[in-house]
């Protein structure tokens, strides 16, 4: 037989038998120990040496493939394919250390990796980076099992030859790669303590002095987080990384924010922190002092997208129509003359759709909701096209849009199923939406939406059977429904019948969700049923509180007219009547007490 050098023939055949592609980083690589060891994963960002200066290609030993390594290498290869990854990994961490060769090794870590053994993982790395001392990718891995095993000191050397090699230009952010790094150790003192010791050279390096920050504040430290992040400041005022991560550690957001714009009183054209700051008074719920700050954006960067987007929502949120609709559009356009793929702008799409739809603009919310491309709400953007199109008339152009849609798994498709029957039922077609959802329950029979919906417009057809079986359904599927015990049992109280089980029914649903201002409505119309006007009027007051809906108006203002109370029943109708005049319950209401507003 030819006998083959093995620097040769390795290559080859590593690349067709390797589970994992020889060329894989460490940071494609999960390894864990046996059940209590923890998840070994390398640094997700390398701590590199400089790139001038390349360390020398470690040589490669000459090794003749006879028939018996051969043998030995398929074994091991064939036996870590067929999940005997002992047998493999033994059998390759013996063929590295008699061949020397630390593709062999590296190969043997790769079969510990995959079965999860951090350390039989180790000791192949060891090996590895022993057999090529000059290779990164052995020294990366090495780095990541030191770090997050029992024994941080290993580290410490590499870790400081790193830093003394690295050029002083980029030597504050190896200081952040070592925090990103020891940030991920089990014990988090010990490597706040290692990061402090490797970095103690360095402490006139302002990044060096936020990595120590950022340490200190994952392993909360806030004391020292705060020593250290206003020592970086003070090693350089302008730094907007040592200005946010001041605020970053300072407990009290009052005290962050009043900081902050301190800073920007300084340094006006600071946009990250302007950024920071902005979003630290949304937080707090400041809208006008936010836009204030992102329109101050704006004059310095007038396409910056992240303040336009900002703008327009904000605008929104406080009904101010015509500045979110100029400040999304002008989003839209930037961002269709500069695509970025981290941008979406269907969220632009859906708010422009909303303020069109609210002026009663219908073509203008189709345009845009037309502009929704298949996405995370692609379905919605697409019913509530639909929805726009019923509104108008054209209910065979709304339903073709809903049938035409590619849903993806049932959830999708029990939503469309649903807004179909919706959409009928607004335009008075009862029977054509039960229709549509009785042919969806054959799809989907343990939908528990689905049934619920069903059971609603059942009831609103006058099928209490119907209802019943399907509210009682869903409670079989799932125990915890509170909206199914909290519709049967009103149902019931809103009829007059069975109200002691009514009661039962309620009482469940507001054990499940004692807070829901809608179950608590229901609690009080049924104690008015029985006749505990005192407890009804109790309840429903605290319901009103919570939501100042017509409907738990309607009652509460019942309950206070059989109290006598007229006046004051009649003042909570006219709201009721203001907030929702087609309210059926209000209507029904007023009919039945022969009561003219």
């Amino acid at each position: 037989m030819k006998k083959l050098p093995l620097i040769v023939t390795l290559t080859a055949l590593l690349s067709a038998c390797a589970s994992t592609p020889p060329a894989s980083r460490p940071e494609d690589k999960v390894a864990a120990g046996a059940s209590e060891k923890p998840a070994v994963q390398a640094p997700s960002r390398r701590i590199s040496a400089r790139p001038e200066e390349q360390k020398p290609q470690d040589p490669l030993p000459t090794v003749e493939l006879t028939e018996d390594l051969l043998f030995k290498l398929l074994s091991a290869e064939f036996a870590a394919q067929r999940g005997d990854w002992q047998t493999g990994y033994v059998t390759a961490m013996a063929i590295a250390q008699e061949t020397r060769d630390p593709r062999v090794a590296r190969r043997a870590a790769e079969i510990a990796l995959g079965a999860k053994r951090a350390d039989e993982a180790l000791d192949a790395v060891r090996l590895w980076r022993s057999l090529s001392p000059n290779s990164e990718e052995a020294a990366q891995y090495y780095l990541s099992f030191i770090v997050l095993g029992d024994n941080l000191a290993e580290a410490k050397p590499i870790l400081e030859q790193r830093l003394r090699d690295a050029r002083p230009q980029t030597r504050g952010l190896m200081a952040f790669q070592i925090q990103r790094l020891l940030g991920r150790a089990k014990d988090k003192t010990g490597a706040f303590n290692l990061l402090e010791d490797v970095l103690r050279p360095y402490q006139d390096l302002t990044e060096a002095r936020l990595a120590l920050a950022q340490a200190a504040m994952a392993n909360q430290d806030v004391v020292r987080a705060r020593q250290e992040a206003e020592a970086a400041l003070k090693s350089k005022p302008d730094s907007e990384l040592a200005a946010l991560t001041l605020a970053q550690v300072i407990p009290d957001k009052g005290e962050a924010a009043n900081w902050l714009a301190a800073f920007l009183k300084r340094y006006p054209k600071s946009r990250d922190v302007r950024l920071a700051y902005a979003r630290m008074l949304v937080e707090q719920k400041q809208y006008q002092n936010a836009r204030g700050e992102f329109e101050t954006l704006l004059k310095y960067q007038p396409q910056d997208l992240t303040a336009l987007f900002a703008l327009g929502v904000l605008s929104s949120q406080v009904n101010d129509a015509a500045a979110a609709e100029k400040y999304l559009t002008t989003y839209l356009q930037v961002l269709s003359a500069e695509p970025d793929e981290e941008r979406d702008p269907t969220q632009a799409l859906l708010i422009l759709a909303q303020i069109a739809e609210d002026r009663k603009d219908t073509e203008a919310a189709l345009k845009w909701l037309a502009q929704i491309e298949p996405g995370e709400n692609y379905v919605s953007a697409q019913i509530r096209r639909a929805q726009l199109y019923a509104k108008r008339g054209d209910l065979n152009a709304a339903r073709q849009i809903l049938q035409e849609i590619d849903a993806a798994g049932e959830r999708e498709q029990v939503q469309l199923i649903i807004a179909e029957g919706q959409i009928m039922r607004e335009a008075g077609q009862q029977q054509q939406a039960l229709d549509v959802l009785r042919e969806g329950l054959k799809q989907f029979p343990s939908n528990t939406d689905l049934l619920y919906d069903y059971a609603m417009l059942a009831e609103k057809s006058g099928k209490f059977d119907v209802m019943e079986t399907s509210l009682r359904k869903i409670i079989a599927l799932a125990p915890e429904n509170q909206h199914a015990y909290n519709a049967l049992g009103y149902s019931l109280a809103e009829r007059n019948v069975r109200l002691q089980e009514a009661y039962e029914l309620i009482e469940k649903a507001v054990k499940l969700a004692p807070d829901d201002p809608f179950i608590m409505d229901s609690m009080g119309w049924v104690q008015f049923r029985l006749g505990r006007l005192k407890e009804a009027e109790a309840l429903l007051r605290r319901a009103y509180e919570l939501r100042p809906d017509a409907e738990i108006a309607v009652h509460l203002g019942e309950v206070l007219w059989t109290k006598g109370q007229k006046e004051d029943a009649q003042k909570l109708w006219r709201d009721a009547q203001t907030k929702d005049p087609q309210n059926d319950t209000l209507k029904s209401t007023l009919a039945r007490l022969n009561v003219n507003l």
